[in-house]
């Protein structure tokens, strides 16, 4: 009896994780991408990012490319620059430019931490809220808060 249970905590477990995909998708360097879909990684030369560093995208828990940035221009799904989405003040040439991380308890948004080449600048936060500009999301009015001064090129998240 506990295999059996132990069995379907795995199946469970595995149905799970197989639906969450929020890193379906990877857009990096001279328009370069990843589409990882279950049959292995597929190069896709749609993107429009120009960078050889920093860079971050974010799919939904369905697979689908929400929106990705080089620290500086946020572009939606269909490649074109999200609304408000320009002047953060992260930087291309960043090591880890941006990192996108869900809004606790808040489906449809999220924030975008960026850093810059100067550690001046300080390590930074946007919020894209995807229920705007007909569903293909916008920066609000939350942009480029200051988080701390100085950083480094560096930003990482734990969930």
């Amino acid at each position: 009896m506990r295999q059996l249970i132990s069995l379907l905590a795995l199946i469970a477990l595995f149905q799970i994780s197989s639906a969450q995909s929020p890193a379906d998708w990877w857009y990096f360097g001279a328009n370069a991408g990843l589409h990882f879909t279950g049959s292995g990684p597929v190069a896709v030369t749609n993107g429009q990012t120009v960078t050889q560093e920093g860079c971050a995208s974010i799919s939904d828990n369905n697979g689908n490319l929400l929106f990705y940035t080089d620290g500086s221009t946020i572009w939606n799904a269909n490649h074109n620059t999200m609304t408000n989405g320009t002047g953060l003040l992260g930087n291309n040439s960043s090591t880890q430019s941006a990192i996108i991380v869900p809004y606790p308890g808040v489906l449809t948004k999220y924030y975008v931490f960026t850093v810059p080449v100067t550690s001046s600048v300080g390590l930074r936060y946007s919020v894209v809220d995807m229920t705007l500009s007909s569903g293909l999301g916008a920066v609000t009015a939350i942009k480029n808060v200051l988080v701390s001064t100085p950083v480094g090129e560096k930003v990482t998240a734990v969930a």
